[in-house]
């Protein structure tokens, strides 16, 4: 048992409460120890994903107690993956908002990032179902105060609409917690599967509700149609480093759709196959549909961003819905991508906002720092797309040729070309209007007394731009982890031996129903 595999939790968790209490009335200090708390994140981060690579599972039991009994926190390849992302991604996101000075223009904003990083931490290392549903509150009562930071009308009305749609969510998630409980007396992930599969396929009542409602509540996270009204909204008027830290949120629905559908509820368990059908496959589709189509009719560059977020979820889902390991391994590709490229333009959504009266999609005097600015968005929107060289276009080439293996590649082959040249249509669009089209040369001389974005703004932006080119010319090395990493997700005997210390007594569906009908005559 390793102690590292918890502190990613712990660290955020210890240093929210003490900016609150000590450093409350003091930005400079709160800054410090939240910079310096999310770079030794990193390192924490970087030390298990190595650990991991290597095949390694990694496993903390709270106060000692064994599985199923005890709290379980458990760090292998897709895991520490997640982590090492979100950890990365909060750097740049909080150091932009130091520069921009959005963490002065509210109380707590370093205290409720800290919460929310142990939220989204936490749900992607718990080994447990109910303790993923109290990350997902933490995150969520988090999120909730960083999306109305700093106040306003809209944003506080956004605000609601995503609470109360995500507290259906938590709604649906108990009720489904619940009914597995009662079906198998216990909700730790590894114990489930041993449990489920002890079931007799005549009282699985219990079995395929659950399934089904927490594909329900992970769809609502990962924003898939038709349970995405909350995200357009909620995006495009939270602050822009608020807006950039979510980019990762929807990711935790596409990675516990990932964690319970491969483990929990195999493609193999014949109980819930039908769960992994077409149906999953049509909703992704429909996603990235819907999402491309938004980014074209997008009338402000806020939520022209929003929509592309639901368009790269359909993407991912597309890739998940498959359920194969050429599927999974292109999803996880993917969603590194679409995780920064959306950051980084909702980043520069605030970079365009600093020089203009709004975010409108119409023409106006030129913004300060418009060459630099235009440039940032130009190789962003180029990523977001899936244009070459960058990684969206490496990410798409993956899903198209897992999709090669499914009845459906003629649909995943239209759907995906088509709405890629819309996005292209609208981000091109967006941008011409924004930094190409400009009024009289006296308007745009009094444009330039506005002064530019800070070098730390400019760093943050940059730093997430060099990510997205450093994962296109490593995507070599990085598919191979999500290969392997999909490899140990299908064959998840180590997984939960780890968890269960049950070293050579490894359960598959088929040898417990052969154990049972021993037991029976």
């Amino acid at each position: 048992m390793t102690h590292w595999i918890i502190a990613p939790i712990v660290l955020p968790a210890l240093l929210a409460p003490f900016i609150v209490l000590a450093a409350r009335y003091h930005i400079g200090i709160q800054r410090i120890f939240s910079v310096a708390g999310v770079v030794a994140l990193i390192a924490i981060a970087a030390g298990l994903a190595w650990r991991a690579a290597a095949g390694e599972i990694m496993l903390y039991q709270l106060s000692d107690w064994a599985a199923p009994f005890g709290i379980m926190v458990v760090g292998d390849r897709l895991s520490t993956m997640m982590v090492l992302l979100t950890s990365v991604l909060a750097l740049f996101v909080l150091l932009y908002a130091i520069g921009s000075g959005w963490d002065n223009r509210g109380r707590h904003f370093h205290a409720l990032f800290q919460f929310q990083l142990m939220g989204i931490l936490g749900a992607f290392l718990t080994g447990d179902l109910f303790n993923l549903f109290v990350f997902f509150e933490v995150l969520l009562i988090a999120s909730y105060g960083l999306m109305i930071h700093s106040g306003g009308n809209l944003r506080l009305r956004a605000g609601v609409q995503y609470v109360l749609f995500n507290l259906i969510g938590s709604t649906l998630f108990l009720f489904a917690l619940g009914a597995l409980y009662a079906q198998t007396g216990t909700l730790n992930m590894a114990d489930v599967v041993e449990r489920v599969a002890l079931i007799d396929p005549e009282d699985t009542v219990g079995i395929r509700l659950t399934a089904t409602l927490l594909l329900l509540v992970f769809a609502i996270k990962a924003a898939l149609v038709p349970l995405h009204f909350w995200l357009p909204s909620s995006y495009a008027e939270a602050p822009a480093p608020v807006a950039a830290l979510f980019a990762i949120m929807t990711k935790v629905g596409a990675y516990a759709i990932i964690r319970v559908y491969t483990i929990v509820f195999p493609p193999d368990l014949e109980i819930t196959a039908e769960l992994h059908g077409a149906w999953l496959m049509g909703a992704a589709l429909i996603s990235l549909a819907i999402g491309m189509v938004g980014v074209l009719g997008a009338r402000k560059l806020d939520r022209l961003i929003a929509f592309s977020v639901i368009g790269s979820m359909g993407m991912v889902m597309v890739a998940i819905s498959m359920f194969t390991p050429a599927g999974i391994s292109a999803a996880l590709y993917y969603i590194i991508h679409s995780t920064l490229a959306a950051a980084a333009l909702f980043l520069i959504s605030d970079l365009v906002r600093t020089g203009r009266a709004n975010l409108r999609l119409e023409a106006m005097p030129p913004i300060s720092g418009a060459v630099l600015t235009s440039a940032l968005f130009f190789t962003a929107a180029i990523a977001m797309t899936g244009l070459p060289p960058l990684s969206g276009f490496i990410g798409k080439l993956l899903i198209l040729d897992a999709g090669f293996e499914t009845s459906a590649a003629t649909w995943i082959w239209a759907v995906i070309l088509i709405s890629s040249l819309i996005s292209i249509v609208g981000f091109a669009r967006a941008g011409s209007v924004l930094f190409w089209k400009a009024k009289s040369l006296a308007e745009n001389e009094a444009a330039t007394t506005t002064p530019p974005p800070s070098v730390l703004s400019y760093t943050a932006v940059g730093g997430l731009i060099a990510l997205l080119v450093a994962h296109t010319v490593f995507a070599g090395p990085v598919y191979r982890y999500a290969e392997n990493t999909a490899a140990s997700l299908f064959a998840p005997e180590p997984y939960i031996s780890t968890v269960l210390d049950t070293p050579g007594k490894l359960t598959r569906p088929g040898d417990a129903k052969a154990e049972k009908k021993k037991e029976e005559h």
